[in-house]
């Protein structure tokens, strides 16, 4: 009987002494970070590290998530007002949020469009005509909220309004205008880079609306012993010459 329970025990104590995996850290970052963090995640795994998880979508939607326990390391929104909301809950690794990159707003047609200038934008409404106007949700996603601000600085919202079609993050908004179902988008300029079937028509001002800033921070709840280290190497030279390759800058 006392051998029997030797051999049942001897595995559970090989079980509690051997190490515990490192778990790779989960991110969830806004859909324009596509490219650009995958390449990041691409570097640390060939630097012997365990690639980390990662999830798009518009922050919006990732810091809902967030606020409702979803499981995660990171957050890289693409706006500060959402990582405020989680900051004000508590939700952040106290000390870990940093301005991470900068981006600018364009107006983007498709390449195939028959616009030889770029348009003056007080014609835009009447060069939609009945096409519809391609943009991020403005009611809560960041590119939208930024359109949003761009198109009343300049006068334009009221009249644009009823023309515009809301897509669920500004990806989904750059796909419209691949299809040439809407000919005129509002997008990031790294997003209009990152297609081949769209083109850059109009820069808006960067006065027009609020600066766009990406920041990053560690959740409360992060559980990877991976995740403040990835965070560094993002912030990093070496991450941010990732970023920089995929056409974003760093806030002043």
């Amino acid at each position: 009987m006392l051998r029997f329970l030797l051999v049942l025990l001897l595995p559970i104590t090989l079980g509690a002494a051997a190490p515990q995996q490192r778990r790779a850290p989960v991110v969830l970052a806004a859909a324009s970070l596509q490219e650009s963090l995958s390449a990041a995640a691409d570097r640390w795994a060939a630097a012997g590290h365990r690639r980390p998880t990662l999830s798009f979508a518009a922050s919006s939607a990732l810091a809902r998530q967030i606020a409702a326990g979803a499981p995660a390391d990171l957050f890289l929104s693409a706006d500060e007002p959402w990582m405020d909301a989680l900051e004000r809950r508590g939700l952040l690794s106290a000390g870990t949020r940093r301005p991470l990159l900068a981006n600018r707003l364009v107006l983007i047609a498709p390449l195939a469009s028959q616009l030889e200038t770029s348009p003056r934008w007080r014609d835009l409404p009447a060069l939609l005509g009945r096409g519809r106007l391609a943009m991020a949700d403005p009611a809560g996603v960041p590119a939208g909220r930024y359109g949003k601000a761009a198109l009343q600085r300049l006068g334009l919202w009221h009249a644009i309004t009823p023309r515009i079609v809301a897509a669920e993050n500004v990806r989904a908004a750059l796909a419209l205008v691949e299809r040439g179902a809407a000919p005129f988008g509002i997008v990031y300029a790294t997003d209009a880079r990152a297609s081949d079937r769209v083109q850059i028509v109009g820069i808006f001002p960067a006065a027009s609306h609020p600066a766009i800033v990406y920041p990053i921070a560690r959740l409360e709840r992060s559980r990877s012993a991976d995740a403040e280290a990835f965070r560094r190497f993002l912030l990093s030279d070496r991450g941010l010459a990732i970023f920089r390759r995929y056409g974003f800058t760093t806030p002043r």
